[in-house]
């Protein structure tokens, strides 16, 4: 059961850095090539994160186990980690965003029966939560260019 997961996990994975790689070259003039190796190690690390939380028997998001591993990689005192961070800085974190929020929309789209089943309310508190995430970056940003004398 866990290889067809991780088969999935990873034919997944490679079409979303085959979708940000473009979106890296098209938003942001880094050319896929560039971005490869950065790009494959994001995978492995992705992918050793959704490992992990099968594996062990904590009951831990495998979001969590991903933002570990990707610091404990990226951590100077680790060796090669200064080849990881020069690699993954080619890849901007737009280009990675638009595919997985793309294919949350249509995961969205696809089951909008139970959507609607979470009623108005969760409508409301969405909303709520957008507004609020953005007024506060929005005031967040304001300060921070007020204090740096840029606006």
């Amino acid at each position: 059961m866990l290889l067809k997961n991780v088969q999935e996990w990873t034919l997944l994975l490679l079409i979303f850095g085959l979708i940000a790689a473009i979106g890296n070259w098209i938003g942001y003039s880094v050319f896929p090539v560039a971005a490869l190796p950065g790009m494959a190690i994001l995978i492995v690390i992705c992918l050793a994160g959704l490992i992990l939380q099968h594996v062990l028997p904590v009951n831990i998001p495998s979001v969590a186990y991903i933002g570990i591993i990707g610091i404990l990689v990226s951590m100077p005192v680790m060796p090669g980690s200064e080849y990881i961070v020069k690699w993954t800085e080619n890849i901007n974190i737009l280009a990675l965003a638009t595919p997985i929020l793309a294919y949350a929309g249509i995961a969205i789209g696809r089951s909008w029966t139970d959507f609607v089943k979470l009623g108005w309310r969760s409508v409301v508190v969405a909303m709520f939560v957008m507004v609020g995430t953005f007024l506060g970056s929005a005031l967040i940003a304001e300060v921070v260019l007020r204090m740096q004398k840029i606006i």
